[in-house]
C-alpha cells in the first residue's frame, strides 16, 4: 500500500509478516536489540527486512540498518530513507539524495485514537477540522488516526533535516479526500475496498532548510491507515511531490 502514495524514483517495499526468520539481521543489528522483548525484536527485524528490499531496489547491496538518536534509522551514504511498523503492516521507503532531501512514512491500524490521546496530538483548530471521533466498527473513517499518522510522517521528514524535535501541536495539518465514496456508504466511509487523499500540514515551528508547507498523501486499505510526506531538494522552486 505505501507504493501507492510514493513517487517512481522512491524504493518501498512493505510486509504484513510479524516475524522474518532467523538470520534476517546482521550481527550489528542483532547487538541492538539483543536484550529487547520479543514484540520489539519483531518489529526491528521486519522493518529491517523491508529496508534491504528497498536498497535492492535502488541498486545498492545489503546493509545494517543501525540507529542514531531517538532511533532514527541511520542510512548509507547518499540515501535518504524512513520506516514505519505496526501490528499487520511494516514498511520501508529508501531514495537518492539527489532526488529527495527527505522523507517520512508511517502506518497505523485503522481505528479510532486511544481515549485522551486525541486532546494531546490535535490543534482546536484541526479538531473542529475532522469532527468528532468517529464509532468503532461503524465502517467510517478515523480520521483522528489519520491526522496521528500524518503528523508521524511529517515528523519523519522534518527531524533528520533540521536535528531539531517537533512536537504535534506545532503542526496544523488539513486533510483533503480524492476517491468516491461508496454508494450508501457516506462520506465518512472508506468503502469495501480504500479511501485516500492528501493533506497539508503548515509547520508552526519553521526552518529555512524546509518549506513551511509539506503535502501528504494518506490512504486507508485493509484496516491500515498508510501516510507519506516527502520533499524535494528543489523544494523552493516545486510545490509538493
Amino acid at each position: 500500500m505505501i507504493e501507492l502514495l510514493l513517487p517512481a524514483d522512491v524504493s518501498s517495499a512493505a510486509t504484513r509478516a510479524e516475524t522474518v526468520p532467523d538470520g534476517t539481521l546482521f550481527p550489528e543489528e542483532e547487538a541492538l536489540i539483543a536484550k529487547s522483548v520479543a514484540k520489539r525484536r519483531n518489529d526491528f527485524a521486519t522493518a529491517r527486512a523491508c529496508a534491504r528490499r528497498a536498497m535492492a531496489g535502488l541498486g545498492l547491496p545489503p546493509v545494517p540498518v543501525l540507529h542514531g538518536h531517538r532511533g532514527r534509522p541511520l542510512w548509507p551514504e547518499g540515501i535518504v530513507g524512513t520506516l514505519t511498523h505496526c501490528t499487520g503492516y511494516r514498511a520501508a521507503a529508501l531514495a537518492r539524495a539527489t532526488d529527495v532531501l527527505s522523507l517520512g512514512i508511517d502506518a497505523e491500524p485503522h481505528g479510532p485514537l486511544p481515549t485522551g490521546v486525541r486532546e494531546l496530538v490535535t490543534l482546536p483548530a484541526e479538531r473542529e477540522r475532522i469532527g468528532p471521533p468517529a464509532p468503532e466498527g461503524t465502517g467510517e473513517i478515523h480520521w483522528d488516526r489519520i491526522l496521528f499518522s500524518a503528523k508521524e510522517s511529517v515528523f519523519k521528514t522534518w527531524y533528520p533535516v533540521t536535528g531539531v524535535e517537533l512536537d504535534f501541536v506545532e503542526a496544523d495539518l488539513t486533510f483533503h479526500r480524492t476517491d468516491t465514496p461508496s454508494p450508501g456508504s457516506g462520506d465518512g466511509s472508506p468503502g469495501p475496498a480504500a479511501a485516500e487523499g492528501t493533506f497539508t500540514a503548515r509547520l508552526l515551528l519553521t526552518d529555512p532548510a524546509l518549506p513551511t508547507t509539506l503535502h501528504g498523501r494518506w490512504r486507508v486499505e485493509d484496516e491500515i491507515v498508510a501516510t507519506a510526506v516527502l520533499v524535494r531538494p528543489d523544494w523552493r522552486e516545486r510545490d509538493g511531490m
